[in-house]
């Protein structure tokens, strides 16, 4: 994510997907933090569908 608008394509599709609990977009870090009951392969396909890559990810219990 490199502007505003990439920030909030990732805010919009995150706020729409049933399973999200919360999330925090950090445009300056370049970061997302999620929490969610959806399965971490739906909210990372979703992310991925707006055009930005995802160069790591994780699981925190």
């Amino acid at each position: 994510m490199t502007c505003s608008a990439c920030s909030g394509a990732v805010e919009r599709v995150l706020g729409k997907l049933d399973g999200v609990k919360s999330y925090n977009v950090n445009l300056e870090q370049q970061t997302v933090n999620v929490q969610a009951t959806a399965p971490f392969e739906t909210v990372l396909e979703k992310i991925k569908k707006t055009g930005k890559e995802v160069l790591s990810s994780k699981v925190v219990s």
